[in-house]
C-alpha cells in the first residue's frame, strides 16, 4: 500500500515537473517552420474551434507549440501514465479530459461537447494511446460530431530525431533540429452518418494523414527544398 502511494506521488508530483522542464529546454532549441498556416488561420477566424488531429508517434513537438492555442483541451487516458501526462499538460495550460474508449469515453465526449460550445479547441491523438500505429480510432470522428468541429490534419516532421522502440516508433526531435508543422485541409464530419458512411469517412481521414506525413517527410530528402523553406 505504501509502495503504491509512493508510486502515485512520483507520477503526479515529480515526473510531470521534471519531464516538462526537459521538454521545454529541448523545445526552445527547435527551429520551427509552419507550412500552410493559412488553413488553420481561416478556420480559427471563422469558427474559432477545431480538432487538431495527429499521430501518437509525432506529438512531442506539439506539446509546447499548441499550448499557445489556448483555450485548448485534450483527452488523456485514465491510466497512471495518463495521470502524469495530464498533470504536465495542465501546467502548460491545456485542459486535460480524462477518458478513453475502454474507460470514461462517454463522459469525455460529453465534456468535449461542453467545451467546444465554449470555443475550446481540441488536440487529439488519433491512434493513441496504444495503437495500432496510424489507424484512426472512431473517437476522432465522434469528437468532431459531438462538437461539430472541423478536423484539422496536423503534421509534425523533424529533420533529426531519436526513434524509440515502442509500438509506434515514437519520435523525439533532437536539440536544434529543424521542424515542420504543417496543416492540411480541414475535414467536415457530418453529425448524422450511417455506419458505412462513418467508416468511409474514417478511412478518408486516415488516408489523408498518411499522404500528408509522407509528403512532409519527403521534404528532408531534397536539400534545395529544405534551404528554400528555412531561409
Amino acid at each position: 500500500m505504501l509502495k503504491e502511494r509512493f508510486k502515485h506521488f512520483v507520477y503526479r508530483c515529480i515526473l510531470p515537473y521534471g519531464g516538462l522542464l526537459l521538454i521545454r529546454l529541448i523545445s526552445m532549441t527547435y527551429r520551427i517552420k509552419i507550412v500552410d498556416g493559412q488553413k488553420e488561420k481561416e478556420i480559427l477566424e471563422s469558427k474559432n474551434r477545431l480538432v487538431y488531429a495527429s499521430w501518437h508517434q509525432r506529438f512531442f513537438p506539439g506539446i509546447t507549440f499548441f499550448s499557445t492555442r489556448k483555450p485548448i483541451a485534450i483527452i488523456i487516458s485514465k491510466s497512471l501514465d495518463g495521470e502524469m501526462i495530464a498533470k504536465a499538460v495542465d501546467i502548460l495550460g491545456w485542459y486535460p479530459i480524462r477518458g478513453s474508449s475502454s474507460r470514461g469515453g462517454k463522459e469525455a465526449l460529453a465534456k468535449i461537447k461542453e467545451l467546444a460550445r465554449s470555443d475550446y479547441k481540441i488536440g487529439h491523438i488519433v491512434d493513441g494511446p496504444r495503437g495500432p500505429f496510424g489507424v484512426i480510432k472512431p473517437g476522432l470522428l465522434r469528437i468532431a460530431q459531438a462538437g461539430q468541429l472541423p478536423v484539422m490534419p496536423t503534421i509534425t516532421s523533424a529533420q533529426n530525431k531519436w526513434v524509440f522502440n515502442s509500438w509506434d516508433r515514437f519520435m523525439v526531435p533532437k536539440p536544434f533540429s529543424k521542424i515542420i508543422i504543417r496543416f492540411g485541409d480541414p475535414i467536415q464530419v457530418p453529425e448524422d452518418l450511417t455506419p458505412d458512411a462513418f467508416e468511409a469517412k474514417r478511412c478518408e481521414i486516415e488516408e489523408r494523414l498518411k499522404v500528408l506525413y509522407k509528403e512532409t517527410d519527403d521534404i528532408w530528402t531534397r536539400p534545395e527544398a529544405v534551404r528554400t523553406l528555412f531561409n
